[in-house]
């Protein structure tokens, strides 16, 4: 009698637990969606400090096919003036692997450029990995789309 009483006190244990991690899992990809949002911010405003926080030193961005570094991809934000360009995100998702995430997504850029204005979409895929000071981007590639790929 006792062993059924465990079996139905583990059984109840168990199942209380998987709306908690669905939840979790909620949490961390609206965490993640956010941290997308900041690095938006941060790469608009030329704030190295901010993308500082949110890359990891071993960071690896893919860029038009090259590999760019945590540290070169803060020079040249550094190097550049603020940019007035609009990046709006589109749809992403986050799924989520224990301590890591991979984000898949498009968004939009829209540059004035001597008086013309270029809209740009780009497709990315981007990883993050908790470490113990949070969430942290250590891979990243966004490749541009052309217009018959733009619309899904």
């Amino acid at each position: 009698m006792r062993i059924a009483a465990w079996c139905c006190v583990l059984v109840c244990t168990a199942s209380l637990s998987v709306p908690a991690q669905q939840l979790a899992a909620g949490g961390t990809a609206a965490g993640i969606r956010a941290l997308e949002s900041a690095w938006t911010v941060g790469q608009s405003r030329n704030d190295s400090g901010a993308l500082d926080l949110i890359f990891d030193n071993g960071l690896i961005y893919v860029e038009y096919g090259k590999l760019i570094t945590k540290a070169e991809y803060l020079a040249r934000i550094k190097r550049e003036s603020p940019q007035q360009d609009q990046i709006v995100m589109g749809p992403m998702t986050v799924r989520t692997f224990a301590g890591t995430a991979i984000v898949i997504g498009t968004y939009s850029e829209t540059k004035a450029d001597k008086g013309s204005i270029e809209l740009k979409r780009w497709r990315f895929i981007d990883t993050w990995v908790y470490k113990k000071d949070g969430w942290v981007l250590v891979a990243a590639a966004a490749v541009p789309l052309s217009s018959e790929l733009a619309n899904p």
